[in-house]
């Protein structure tokens, strides 16, 4: 399965923000990365480079490569509503995500290898695909020889758990539940889709 496992800091550093989760080295070096990353003076970036900055922002966010993210905004664009909130409702879909939005995993890399490694149920069925998109209803949790797991064990104890109004979490039973596909204002990534959008219209 193809991800990125580049420098994490400097990507965060690049786009200002700790897409990857929280890090102490970005909050020390909170300006772009290089010889002139603190350098006030920066050149004025080109409205093509602000969009591209968006969707390659989105993609690092959510852990996805460029097939996958082109493919993603086709579905979107052919889908009813307005696209780029249909496309980040797609990405908030994903079952990788929507593990790690839930608790179960430290972060969405971790949720990632969790799911891949048929650690996660959904509906009482393992699924192993990262990408699988989950409809209003589904039931996901851990697999019962897997609860004892030091990630989930130690992700679980820090009550990092949702607190999103489209997911349910039973600590008694470590199973959450899908609700419903969240509305925009309901989805807390800093990304402006209507660039990403803009950017694929060229």
């Amino acid at each position: 399965m193809a991800r990125y496992i580049g420098p994490k800091t400097r990507i965060a550093r690049k786009f200002g923000a700790p897409i990857f989760g929280p890090d102490k080295v970005f909050e020390k070096k909170n300006y772009p990365p290089g010889q002139h990353g603190n350098d006030k003076r920066r050149k004025k970036v080109s409205e093509y480079g602000t969009q591209l900055k968006e969707k390659q922002k989105a993609k690092y966010t959510y852990g996805i490569l460029e097939k996958q993210f082109a493919n993603l905004f086709s579905k979107a664009s052919r889908s009813k509503g307005i696209t780029g909130e249909v496309l980040l409702q797609l990405l908030e879909s994903r079952l990788d995500n929507v593990v790690f939005r839930l608790g179960i995993a430290p972060t969405r890399a971790a949720a990632r290898q969790l799911v891949s490694h048929r650690h996660i149920v959904v509906d009482g069925s393992v699924v192993n695909i990262p990408s699988y998109c989950l409809k209003d209803g589904q039931t996901i949790g851990v697999r019962e020889k897997s609860k004892s797991l030091e990630v989930i064990a130690d992700a679980l104890s820090s009550h990092r758990h949702s607190k999103s109004a489209w997911l349910e979490w039973d600590k008694d039973t470590l199973t959450g539940k899908f609700l419903v596909v969240p509305e925009r204002d309901e989805i807390p990534e800093n990304i402006k889709e209507q660039l990403i959008v803009e950017l694929y219209s060229k």
